[in-house]
């Protein structure tokens, strides 16, 4: 065999550790740049935190390479971070997490005390007895009706009064205490989780459905059998999973995360503005009396001394850079959905991690880093930036975020004793210009945690129960 020399030009991207530090600062979020800055001032003496200066100009625009700070827009007047913990001139205590104070430990006191506001001694000596009678996990140690016929010789009360505070502890906090069994919490925990839940509904449809083919996670014969997508049917499984089987062992005290937004929009002189959060973008210099010395320094003793000044500078505009990304981003963000920051969901434009990368002339992958886990504060509230990426609807010049606004207004407004199905809101959309197919109705309308036209129906037909106590 004959051995051939050849040559071959090509390019070749070497990460170098300045670069690989830049493009991890650019993903860490809030609480893990803090902590990153606090280990550095640790273990770096060439570095110190700058103060920011009470009289910042209306417009302080600094080259990075040069200064190794980021651009700030002018800042907003205080009252503006209605965050907890978002104000620059917080002091240093953990604004990342809030530790509840003065509670029992004793798990039934905490949910009887957290009753009291609302229920009379009557009722919470109800409550009480069916907390007694939970095993640690939060399930009915005994039969539901022996139970409650106990209950209601030693209280003196009726049964339908009994039911009704268990009731109430199944659809409180933790959600699916005093429940009989398994399917009873679960249903109570769907039931109870606040707000819009995608696949709530459907999720009650799988607890209701045949048992064995959801331990099988036989998902095709689940979605023939419910008429839903496979996708759907795997959605809703994952919220089943979420929940929690054990309510009663949730009553220890929790941490409670706050969100700190890392940027700021508001809408002023006719325009809107954006600024980085000076609470979540802690800016670091070198010591120029120390960078000296290092300088001046030569020999062999010097050199773990300029090591540590290759890694400040490193550092420093590694900072910069994310400060500078992420503002760059975030106001391309707003410029492009300033419809939405106005109106709400239904203006909300279709918007791709690429077509930001394009604007502010970065990487597609650097745009999705800059993007995880930060906040941006505006006047509609705080939301991640992520949220702000809509996918645009095939065959249409809208986002799949704005049509599933208008299911939401068409069922909002139409008759409680006649609710939309699925394919006469398909048929009103179409009217509007938007086409899509009556599972895509359904599919927005899960996310949206509405039931199907005939549970609505049912659901407007029925009596309004008297409120407990």
């Amino acid at each position: 065999m004959k051995a051939v020399l050849s040559t071959q030009l090509g390019q070749q991207l070497h990460l170098t550790p300045a670069l690989l530090q830049s493009i991890r600062l650019l993903q860490l979020n809030g609480m893990q740049l803090e902590l990153e800055v606090r280990q550095a001032l640790e273990n770096n003496p060439l570095l110190e935190l700058q103060e920011l200066a009470e009289d910042v100009p209306a417009t302080v625009a600094a080259d990075s390479a040069q200064t190794d700070t980021a651009a700030f827009d002018e800042l907003p007047e205080s009252n503006l971070w209605d965050v907890p913990g978002a104000s620059w001139n917080a002091d240093d205590e953990d604004r990342m997490a809030r530790v509840a104070a003065g509670e029992s430990t004793d798990p039934q006191l905490r949910v009887l005390n957290a009753l009291a506001l609302e229920l009379d001694e009557a009722d919470l000596a109800v409550a009480a007895f069916w907390l007694e009678h939970c095993d640690e996990a939060g399930y009915l140690q005994a039969p539901l009706a022996q139970l409650s016929q106990l209950a209601s010789a030693r209280l003196d009360r009726t049964g339908a009064d009994i039911e009704a505070i268990r009731q109430r502890l199944l659809l409180g906090e933790p959600a699916g205490m005093a429940a009989v069994d398994l399917h009873e919490c679960l249903l109570a925990q769907l039931t109870a989780l606040p707000g819009l839940v995608a696949a709530r509904h459907l999720a009650c449809r799988l607890l209701d459905a045949d048992m064995q083919l959801l331990a099988n996670h036989d998902y095709a014969a689940l979605a023939q059998a419910l008429d839903a997508e496979v996708a759907d049917i795997q959605e809703a499984f994952r919220l089943i999973l979420s929940l929690q089987p054990r309510p009663g062992e949730t009553l220890l005290p929790q941490q409670e995360a706050s969100v700190i937004p890392d940027v700021v929009a508001w809408h002023a002189d006719g325009q809107w503005r954006v600024a980085l959060n000076p609470a979540t973008t802690p800016r670091l210099a070198i010591n120029s009396s120390y960078e000296r010395v290092v300088a001046d320094s030569s020999g062999e003793s010097a050199q773990p001394l300029r090591e540590m000044l290759h890694e400040a500078r490193w550092l420093t505009r590694g900072l910069s850079m994310r400060y500078d990304t992420l503002l760059r981003t975030a106001r391309v963000i707003v410029e492009r959905q300033a419809a939405f920051l106005v109106n709400g969901d239904e203006c909300m434009a279709p918007l791709t991690l690429k077509e930001v990368a394009d604007l502010i002339g970065m990487h597609e992958s650097t745009v999705s880093r800059i993007t995880s886990g930060k906040y941006l504060q505006t006047p509609r509230g705080t939301f991640e930036l992520k949220h702000f990426f809509a996918v645009r609807l095939e065959g249409a010049t809208v986002s799949g975020q704005a049509v599933k606004a208008m299911v939401k207004r068409l069922i909002d407004a139409e008759p409680p004793a006649r609710p939309l199905a699925d394919e006469a809101i398909a048929g009103l959309l179409s009217r509007q210009g938007v086409n899509i197919a009556r599972r895509t109705v359904a599919k927005y309308r899960e996310q949206l945690d509405i039931a199907p036209a005939r549970e609505r129906r049912r659901q407007s037909s029925k009596p309004q129960l008297a409120r407990v106590g």
